[in-house]
Formats: C-alpha cells, sequence, structure tokens
C-alpha cells in the first residue's frame, strides 16, 4: 500500500488546505442562509421591498457567471489566480453589503458577492484536483458538503442573534475577517502549486460567459416573474425556461441534456435531484404551518433533519472500508430521495403526523449527502487535464440551474392549482407530486448510469483504507 494511502485530510500534509477549504465553503452557505434570515428587516431599514426578491436572484444569477468565468481561467491558468479573484470579489460583496445605505446598492453587493461565491465553488474543485490524491476525494467532498450544510442548523439562529444585538451590517462585516484567516490557511498551498504551462486563450470562454449571462438574466426573470408582471408571470417562466435550456447546453458537456455518456450523465443528475429535492424541501414548512399550525421554529426542525441526515450521508459515504460503489452510491441516494418525497406527499394527503414528514425528510436528506461527494469524485476522475474547470464549473451550474428551474415550475403548479381549487392540501399534494415525479426520473437515470459505469470498470468504491 502507497504511503499516502494512510494519510487523511486531515493529516499533517493537507491540513492547513482542508480547513481552508472547508471554511470558505461553509462562510459562503452561512452567508446565503443569513440573507435568508435578515432579509425582511433589511428590506424595512432600506424601505426595499420592491427589490427583496432580486436580492436573493442576483446572488444566485451571478454565481452562474463566476463559476463559468473562474472555470475558464481555472484551466488555463491554474487555480490559484481565480481563487484569490473569487475571494477579493466575495469580500468586496461582503463589505459593500455591510455598508449599504440604500437598497439599489445592497442588491449591486449581493451580485458581486454572487460572483466570488460562485468562483469560489469551482475554483476549490479545481485545488482539490491538484492538491489531494484520487483516494482522499470522497472524504474532502464529503467534508465540502457537511460545511455546506451545518449552516442550515446554525446560520439563521446566529444571523438573527447578531442583527437583534448589534446589527444585520455586521452580519456581513463579521465575516470579512473569517474569509481573511480561511485564505491565511490555504496561501501555503497555492504558493507550492506547481505552475502548470499556460494554454492559449480559448475565444469559446467569452461565447460561454455570455452564455452564462443569458442563463443568469433568464433565472432573475424566473425568480422574479410575479413580481415583474404579475399578469404574464406563467408566459414570461415559460420563455426563461426555454432561453435558460438552450443557452446552457453550451456550458455543459456535449450530450448532456441527452444523458450520452458517464460524465453527462453524472451532470444531468446532479440537475434532477436537486430539482426534486429542493423543489419539495421549499413547500415543506409552509404545509407544517398552514396545515398543522406549526411555529416556525418547529417546522424548521422537519428540515433540521434533513440537514443533519445530508452531513451523516457525506460522512458515512466516503469512510475507510466503505465498498459502495459510485453507482450504487447514486442508485442508493435517488432512491432515499424519492421515497423521502413520497413519505411527505403521503403525510400530505393522508393528514399523517409531522412527525412521519420529519422522517421522510431524513431519508431524503440521506439520500443527497450519499450523492454529493461522490458527484465531486466522478466529475474530477472523469476530467481530462486541463478540464477540472470545466466539468466542475458544469456541475455546479446544473445543480444551480435545476433547483431555480424547479422552484419557478413548482411556484407556477401551485398558483395554477390554487386558481382552480383554491389554496389548501391540494396545492401541497400537486407540487410535492411534482418533486416525486423528478425524483423517478433521477431514480431510472442513476440505474442507468450504473450500467454504464459497469460497463467502463469505474464501480471501485469510494474509499478503501486511506486513513
Amino acid at each position: 500500500m502507497r504511503s499516502h494511502d494512510r494519510r487523511g485530510i486531515t493529516s499533517a500534509p493537507f491540513l492547513l488546505t482542508t480547513v481552508g477549504t472547508t471554511s470558505l465553503v461553509f462562510l459562503c452557505a452561512f452567508e446565503s442562509l443569513a440573507v435568508t434570515t435578515i432579509m425582511p428587516i433589511v428590506s424595512a431599514d432600506l424601505n426595499g421591498r420592491a427589490l427583496y426578491p432580486l436580492a436573493f436572484a442576483a446572488a444566485l444569477a451571478a454565481a452562474v457567471v463566476g463559476m463559468v468565468a473562474a472555470g475558464s481561467s481555472a484551466d488555463r491558468r491554474g487555480p490559484t489566480p481565480s481563487l484569490v479573484t473569487a475571494i477579493l470579489l466575495f469580500t468586496l460583496g461582503l463589505i459593500a453589503a455591510g455598508a449599504a445605505q440604500s437598497m439599489p446598492v445592497f442588491v449591486g453587493a449581493r451580485l458581486v458577492q454572487g460572483l466570488g461565491s460562485g468562483g469560489i465553488t469551482v475554483t476549490l474543485y479545481v485545488l482539490v484536483a491538484r492538491v489531494y490524491p484520487s483516494e482522499l476525494h470522497p472524504r474532502i467532498f464529503g467534508a465540502f458538503a457537511a460545511a455546506w450544510v451545518v449552516p442550515s442548523l446554525v446560520g439563521p439562529l446566529v444571523a438573527g442573534v447578531v442583527a437583534e444585538l448589534a446589527s444585520w451590517h455586521w452580519v456581513f462585516f463579521g465575516v470579512v475577517a473569517l474569509v481573511a484567516l480561511a485564505s491565511a490557511a490555504i496561501s501555503p498551498t497555492l504558493r507550492a502549486l506547481e505552475p502548470r504551462d499556460r494554454l492559449p486563450f480559448d475565444r469559446r470562454s467569452v461565447g460561454r460567459v455570455f452564455r452564462a449571462v443569458v442563463v443568469s438574466a433568464a433565472v432573475v426573470v424566473l425568480s422574479t416573474s410575479a413580481e415583474l408582471a404579475p399578469d404574464l408571470a406563467g408566459l414570461l417562466a415559460a420563455a426563461a425556461v426555454v432561453v435558460v435550456i438552450v443557452a446552457v447546453r453550451a456550458l455543459l458537456p456535449a450530450g448532456t441534456l441527452r444523458a450520452r455518456g458517464v460524465l453527462p450523465s453524472v451532470i444531468l443528475l446532479r440537475a434532477l435531484v436537486t430539482a426534486a429535492f429542493f423543489g419539495t424541501e421549499v413547500y415543506l414548512p409552509l404545509l407544517l404551518s398552514e396545515q398543522y399550525g406549526l411555529p416556525p421554529w418547529l417546522s424548521g426542525a422537519v428540515l433540521t433533519a434533513g440537514a443533519v441526515s445530508w452531513a451523516l450521508g457525506s460522512n458515512l459515504q466516503g469512510r475507510p472500508g466503505t465498498r459502495l460503489s459510485h453507482g450504487g452510491a447514486m442508485r442508493l441516494g435517488t432512491s432515499l430521495v424519492l421515497a423521502g418525497i413520497a413519505v411527505v406527499l403521503l403525510v400530505t394527503v393522508l393528514a399523517l403526523s409531522p412527525i412521519v414528514a420529519g422522517v421522510g425528510w431524513f431519508l431524503a436528506g440521506g439520500g443527497m449527502g450519499t450523492m454529493f461527494p461522490r458527484m465531486g469524485t466522478m466529475t474530477l476522475a472523469l476530467s481530462a487535464p486541463g478540464r477540472e474547470g470545466f466539468n466542475s464549473s458544469a456541475l455546479q451550474i446544473a445543480d444551480s440551474t435545476g433547483a431555480s428551474v424547479s422552484l419557478a415550475l413548482t411556484g407556477l403548479l401551485a398558483a395554477a392549482v390554487t386558481g382552480l381549487i383554491g389554496a389548501g392540501t391540494g396545492v401541497f399534494a400537486a407540487t410535492f407530486s411534482y418533486g416525486a415525479l423528478i425524483a423517478i426520473v433521477a431514480v431510472g437515470l442513476a440505474g442507468r448510469l450504473d450500467g454504464l459505469l459497469r460497463r467502463e470498470g469505474r464501480r471501485e468504491p469510494a474509499a478503501q483504507d486511506q486513513l
């Protein structure tokens, strides 16, 4: 056995890099969740109710542009310039948001934050490919997944307390110092990276960035169609979905929308599972509040169950000695997501106890945690040198656009059902049925992907005695 096979992601050669990279993931996730908590306060303080949805949509849309630009740059110049630029943009966005005295400035700051966070996400994947041996990829991606989930447990509470005791401005200012510390932790690794031969400028990258801008604009329309033109919301959203599908093709590996090959199937599966999971999750607290009368903290506990199981699944899938193949992880994960959504649907239709909904969402979260790190591992394993950035950005774009399109479609579906039969159980049954249908498609694709992996001999377990 090779010597590095017994080293883990927290062993001496990787400790600072692991701490720094997971901290950056944690801070990006914390800011995303914290803004949700404090936005009512920010909106009231800055008299910006009309721009309320844009504060969210701007960051989400800009992240897609950041992903594409950072991925292209990382492939051509290596991860260091892209990561440094992304961190600077994220920090600048934090400072500008904290100092904002008007809602337009705040929205602009959120846009800069999104550019930075999108770039950070992609370049960290490229950094993993350059720094960690492939045997450790499932463990570090598991750590990334946990770092993204943990803020969902503490982020809203911490942000609310800071906003209440100090000011909402400090929710942004306070993170700046932490970003600096995380950056300091990984700076030795960035300096030690051997420079890769600089590839010539690829003019196609300009076209990809332009398409990313188009996708971002469509995401904004999807997120704000009801506010922009209530009478034309359905038409606007449908047009935006078409634009996203057409424009996003060039940002993904060839054949992704038809699942032609292993990597395209992984990317498409990522979009499907995020669409099913988040399209359901957004309505779960509303169900528990409106149909069961639960207070926000108690309905939020159901989401916490999903977050906890996501973290557990991420940890368990990469433990030493794990013999679950990549294809097996995809089949298990999609089955758990489908089972969880089905349980939530049954709770809705049969008026079962909210505790049962919590059990269902625990299953769904575990499925997501099982799949996400393996998807990152497979993406890097299937990427030729110089393509890690493009493929990593494609994975994140699938993640973002899958969730965005799904949220828009569930919103349209809920509005349509409400118009037909009024508010009530039928609306939730329709939206959860939509999530279940998407999950069924994901289960089918996971089975097909497992077959492709079997034929190509890529069924190896993700982790084998690497600590």
